[in-house]
């Protein structure tokens, strides 16, 4: 019962302090997860998101779900859920009906600003923390090169780019 007491409270506790969505929880788990916990490591926090990215629904609550089944399995699962959701249902009930009353505060607008700011930083250090551990290779990077052009400049579905390189992968594999 601890186990699921602990995931339950770390998720709730990354739920708590992730603004910016699913990318920015990533600095987050690698602290808690990796570093303090040892629950997983950096690579499979990597594929956890990737495989959150292709399946439906919020990519914080999918790697959740991944590592408390990892950890305990469909319990973990829906232990870690709970945890990194609840948060936010509880900041939402709490603040429903006072917020839009703040949002027209200019100081409430600029700290929301700021917090935004904040959030891009946070994701661009886990982009090239995520880049020193990914990319060791050539084709690697050039996957990486590609797969950004097609998703920034084409227009690329994010499914149809992690399909294709998890195919060109299995195939280097060969």
């Amino acid at each position: 019962m601890s186990i699921l007491w602990n995931l339950f409270a770390t998720f709730f506790k990354i739920g708590m302090f992730t603004f910016g969505g699913g990318y920015a929880m990533i600095p987050l788990l690698q602290a808690e997860l990796v570093g303090k916990k040892k629950w997983t490591t950096d690579e499979e926090i990597m594929d956890y998101y990737s495989i959150g990215q292709c399946t439906p629904g919020i990519i914080a609550v999918n790697v959740a779900t991944f590592i408390g089944y990892k950890i305990k399995g469909i319990v973990g699962a829906v232990t870690a859920t709970v945890g990194i959701v609840a948060p936010s249902v509880i900041i939402i009930i709490a603040l429903a009906n006072i917020i839009n009353i703040y949002m027209e505060n200019q100081y409430v607008a600029h700290a929301f600003a700021g917090i935004r700011i904040v959030v891009i930083a946070l994701i661009v250090d886990v982009i090239i923390g995520m880049w020193k551990k990914a990319v060791g290779s050539v084709l690697q990077g050039c996957i990486f090169v590609v797969s950004l052009l097609g998703l920034i400049w084409l227009g690329v579905s994010p499914v149809a780019v992690v399909l294709t390189a998890a195919v060109i992968g299995l195939a280097v594999r060969r």
